[in-house]
């Protein structure tokens, strides 16, 4: 399990709620999408125990009548928080998907994860997939994964390779750290460390860039936004409210 633990210990807080309002812009309009919501809890998973961490979105009142969408995503991580199983509960216009990920560390330096999806009818994928080497997640586990960088040792130019594992594909996702910048949400700024992230997949406009995450240059390491290119305009998740954080927002400056 060596290669699966991550590189610092968590600086989450048990019992932490942070709530995000999400965008889609198309062109020149932005328009509000809807909500999300991202707790850290204790938990147990096969009995033993862990933590979960978990993403809810919701669609706004207004974008319920276009296009109803509420998503639920929860990882269980292990006390050494290595990614023990990742579920992800779609519900999307009337139809809905799960994708069960289960993640085992056999071998050394390598991961193996069970992947399955299905909807309430049938199977549409049962498989075994296996990453040679370095990190493995899911795609709220790469969120995850940027939290637990120790900025004391973190250089411009950084790069950290990894695996997202979607379905029966294995995606090569690279995170490039570019320095500090100064972020806004919601007419509020914020000290924050700046990375890009390549995605190699066609869902995606461009595989290099495909997305940006700002995390909060203090002990909480909170995501503080949020933008994602996609092949038509892109999506961005502004932080808005937090709650049992471990240490004071102290990366939040004062106008």
């Amino acid at each position: 399990m060596k290669a699966q633990y991550l590189p610092r210990a968590m600086t989450l807080n048990a019992g932490e709620e942070v709530t995000y309002d999400v965008y889609f812009k198309w062109g020149f309009l932005m328009s509000r999408a809807g909500e999300g919501q991202l707790t850290f809890t204790p938990s147990l998973y096969g009995g033993k125990r862990a933590s979960k961490y978990r993403l809810t979105f919701r669609t706004s009142r207004f974008f319920d009548s276009v296009y109803k969408m509420r998503d639920t995503i929860e990882c269980y991580y292990s006390p050494d928080y290595a990614l023990l199983h990742s579920s992800k509960h779609t519900s999307e216009g009337g139809y809905y998907l799960i994708d069960e990920l289960t993640f085992s560390y056999r071998e050394r330096e390598q991961t193996h994860v069970h992947s399955r999806r299905y909807t309430p009818e049938r199977v549409k994928i049962d498989t075994l997939l296996s990453v040679a080497s370095g990190y493995a997640f899911d795609m709220l586990g790469t969120l995850f994964f940027l939290r637990t960088l120790d900025w004391k040792y973190l250089k411009k130019g950084d790069v950290f390779p990894s695996t997202v594992v979607t379905g029966k594909d294995l995606i090569q996702v690279r995170y490039r750290y570019t320095g500090n910048e100064v972020v806004e949400s919601d007419g509020i700024r914020y000290r924050a460390h700046h990375f890009f992230i390549d995605i190699h997949d066609a869902a995606f406009s461009q595989s290099k860039s495909a997305a940006e995450v700002w995390v909060g240059n203090d002990a909480n390491h909170l995501p503080l936004k949020v933008r994602s290119k996609l092949k038509i305009g892109y999506a961005e998740i502004h932080y808005k409210t937090s709650a049992q954080l471990k240490a004071p927002l102290s990366c939040r400056m004062e106008n």
